[in-house]
């Protein structure tokens, strides 16, 4: 009990009767010093005392039941049924033979996909000026043209002029050519009175030195970068060669041929015919080879 209710409970006793209120008060701290504290003690709570467990001790596999066995076998995994006498290895395991051809052909092959071919699209055969097609690329030893064309003839003047052998020639080349050749289907129509109606062609690719020599300078054939003509063919059933009709300068083929000489050196930077030298008898070599630092340099001879 609170000392403040014990207080209050005195006061009061004393203010009753002071003699009786005295031993009253006594009788009260008595109680609340010797019996109070008896009946408001928490009681004490007894552990209960723990016993000692007895070790197991585990049954020898081979004593152990039946059913104990079975009951340690439930998790693994099943054991192989005994094989029947008479029956091999072979028999139990058997499958169906597998054809390897038929396994090869349903399994899909990854097959390496072919390198891309960088090339250059030619804008004269963009604008139709040349009749061909593009070849792959060309490579022997230091020979060698990247996007070679393989002509068959040019667009000129409204008509269709075609050459005696197809030609394999570089896209500058392809370009030039159709030019010069425009220039002399006009002349020929003008001074002979017939167009020309083909290009008699020589050799175009080819991987050699200049002049077939065994050393030296390669030849600009072997970068597809010439073209040799060899004569022309006029719609009238006309033919001039080089060989033959290069004198007398005077003659109607002769005028012609010295024009269509002198028209290549305004195209390209390479013009060899009879007069240059003995191996050029017989046709006009043309190219496109680099002369001088600056590559504008032309020899027309």
């Amino acid at each position: 009990m609170h000392r403040f209710t014990q207080t209050a409970i005195a006061a009061l006793l004393i203010a009753t009767t002071p003699a009786a209120g005295q031993d009253l008060l006594q009788d009260f701290e008595r109680f609340v010093e010797d019996v109070l504290p008896e009946r408001t003690a928490p009681a004490t709570v007894r552990e209960a005392p723990i016993e000692p467990v007895a070790p197991v001790t585990p049954t020898p596999r081979d004593e152990r039941p039946a059913a104990e066995e079975d009951g340690e076998a439930d998790d693994a995994p099943p054991m192989p049924r005994p094989r029947p006498a008479g029956q091999t290895a072979v028999e139990e395991d058997s499958a169906p033979e597998v054809d390897e051809a038929e396994v090869e052909s349903a399994v899909p092959v990854n097959r390496a996909e072919p390198d891309r071919v960088y090339q250059t699209a030619c804008p004269a055969l963009l604008e139709g000026r040349v009749i061909g097609e593009m070849l792959d690329p060309v490579a022997e030893g230091i020979c060698g043209v990247r996007s070679p064309l393989s002509v068959t003839g040019v667009r000129v003047n409204g008509r269709e002029i075609g050459f005696t052998a197809p030609v394999t020639t570089n896209c500058q080349m392809a370009g030039a050519i159709a030019d010069w050749v425009g220039a002399v289907d006009l002349y020929a129509n003008a001074a002979l009175d017939s167009p020309i109606a083909a290009v008699t062609t020589g050799t175009s690719l080819m991987c050699r030195n200049r002049y077939g020599a065994a050393d030296g300078f390669v030849s600009e054939h072997g970068f597809a970068n010439a073209l040799d003509v060899v004569g022309f063919t006029l719609e009238n059933g006309q033919s001039i060669a080089v060989e033959a009709d290069w004198l007398p300068a005077a003659a109607p083929a002769g005028l012609l041929l010295r024009q269509a000489h002198g028209a290549a050196c305004g195209r390209f930077t390479t013009v060899l015919g009879p007069e240059a030298n003995a191996e050029h008898a017989d046709h006009f070599h043309l190219d496109l080879g680099c002369h001088g630092q600056s590559c504008t340099a032309q020899i027309c001879e």
